[in-house]
């Protein structure tokens, strides 16, 4: 359907929590490295829970090995706060990438440069950084999904 890519995630608890967002709905989860964990993480696996084991997970060395795998998406769309189109704004279509910076540094320039769009989930308030990083790839998934299901 989907595809949630995280680079360099840091927090075992968020990839937890996203994990589980990714096998409940049915999407494919890439895992950029280094991560700020162990997939064997006590955390990882509490906030995943019996999820992981449901889960079609695919691990990559670097951003150029994920670059050059048969597995990436066909388009990736960038979710930053850097953005002007929101999810709202875009089109997704089945087989599409969104792609997550980690929680402390987001996503470096390179990336922005290569993929496809760069898009952010509105903001009301203004003053406030970001949202927690499964809850934006929540959002965003599920606003893809439902584009594609419509």
């Amino acid at each position: 359907m989907i595809d949630v890519i995280l680079f360099q995630p840091e927090i075992p608890q968020n990839t937890g929590n996203i994990g589980r967002i990714c096998a409940f709905a049915g999407c494919k989860l890439h895992l950029i490295h280094p991560l700020g964990f162990e997939i064997n993480d006590k955390n990882l696996r509490r906030a995943g829970m019996d999820y992981w084991k449901n889960l079609d997970v695919h691990e990559y060395s670097d951003w150029e090995e994920f670059q050059k795998s048969p597995a990436i998406p066909k388009r990736i769309h960038l979710l930053t706060t850097h953005a002007t189109d929101s999810i709202w704004d875009a089109t997704f279509k089945e087989g599409d990438g969104l792609l997550f910076g980690n929680e402390g540094h987001g996503a470096p320039e390179y990336i922005h440069q290569s993929v496809q769009g760069r898009i952010k989930i509105p903001q009301f308030r203004e003053n406030l950084r970001s949202l927690n990083l499964a809850v934006s790839v929540g959002i965003a998934t599920y606003e893809a999904i439902r584009q594609i299901q419509m």
